[in-house]
């Protein structure tokens, strides 16, 4: 009867861890070679007193509930226990993975479960457009060839031509694989020159975040041309303007000079009449045989010059006041006197002129 009991106590217990859980995660983890891989093993009894982590079947680190992380042969690996856990999980930590990490990853609670979760290590190569900055003519077909090497797995290239993906349809891939498992990928890409543009190609891998890219331009010759023909039409219609504008105000400066000096100076009628009237007062003295009087005044119009010559002079004469006489013209000769001692007088009455003739 007490042994029936006792039985019945450890089939309790065997129920009990049997219902106890493991739980690994993530259950697949892909990381860059040298990179850190991390892995959570919790369970949901408290059971349990030793949690042993194995790659690809070998134990390598041991954690001990009582004692907690044990010393390990392999520097590399190590564990941390989540504090809200109360020592019911653990993480492993591989610091560095390498190429041969990778694999499975197990976490085994002693006596009572385990799990194993998949590390993939991937290697990251290099990726070059070869050959420098292109130039080109206008629809000039240009060729690019790129490759990225040393990768594992194969990577995945891509063109992008001004940050737009080029179709895959337009370029090839070539792939070789090398002696350590490595990858070689080389692509060509053609493209019509257009405008002058940035090509890239682009490598990665599922664990790369960014692709890695190596870039080139391409220089379209017609455009540098085309600016350099804009700037000289510019040049060449600004310089006429200003050839315009300077003749215009040639023409403006010219215009003003002439009709200054035209105002200073008489028009060629009015200086033929000055003349003209000049020339009658003299040939009318030399017959009488006297001087010119410059207070003379002509009929009809005079020019501006004379009017205000004649108004100075009478304005001078103004408290001086004359008769009105009629003009009287006379001329004396001895030998006319001498024949028939007569005087010759001619006389014209005019009320509204004076005229005085002086003959000295």
């Amino acid at each position: 009867m007490d042994i029936f009991p006792l039985l019945v106590l450890l089939l309790t217990c065997r129920i009990q861890v049997a219902g106890a859980q493991v739980k690994l995660s993530p259950e697949t983890l892909t990381v860059l070679r040298g990179e850190e891989a991390r892995f959570t093993c919790s369970t949901t009894t408290n059971q349990w007193t030793v949690i042993v982590w194995l790659l690809n079947g070998t134990a390598t680190l041991t954690i001990s509930k009582m004692h907690g992380v044990l010393p390990s042969t392999n520097p590399n690996v190590t564990a941390e226990e989540i504090p809200t856990s109360k020592g019911d999980s653990w993480v492993f930590v591989l610091k560095s993975t390498q190429s041969h990490n990778q694999g499975q990853v197990t976490c085994d609670l002693q006596g009572i479960d385990r799990k194993t979760a998949n590390l993939y290590v991937q290697e990251k190569g290099s990726v070059e457009v070869f050959g420098d900055d292109k130039l080109a003519f206008k629809g000039q077909l240009v060729l690019f060839e790129c490759q990225a090497a040393g990768w594992f797995p194969k990577p995945t290239l891509q063109w992008q031509v001004n940050d737009k993906k080029v179709n895959q349809g337009e370029y090839n891939i070539t792939s070789e694989e090398s002696g350590k498992s490595f990858f070689t990928v080389t692509s060509n890409l053609s493209v019509t020159a257009a405008k002058s543009s940035y090509v890239d190609c682009l490598a990665s891998v599922s664990a790369l975040p960014t692709p890695l890219k190596s870039s080139v331009r391409l220089t379209v010759v017609a455009e540098v041309m085309q600016e350099e023909d804009d700037c000289t039409v510019l040049l060449a219609v600004t310089s006429c303007l200003s050839a315009l504008l300077l003749l215009l105000l040639l023409c403006i400066c010219t215009v003003l000079c002439y009709r200054r000096r035209r105002q200073a100076k008489p028009g060629p009628q009015e200086a033929i009449r000055f003349d003209q009237s000049v020339s009658g007062r003299n040939s009318v003295a030399e017959a009488t045989g006297g001087k010119v009087n410059l207070a003379y005044s002509s009929e009809g119009p005079t020019d501006q010059v004379n009017s205000e010559f004649i108004t100075g002079t009478r304005s001078q004469m103004d408290f001086v006041s004359f008769h009105k006489v009629p003009d009287v013209t006379c001329s004396g000769n001895q030998s006319l006197h001498r024949e028939s001692k007569a005087q010759v007088c001619l006389a014209e009455e005019n009320p509204k002129n004076v005229r005085r003739i002086t003959t000295v």
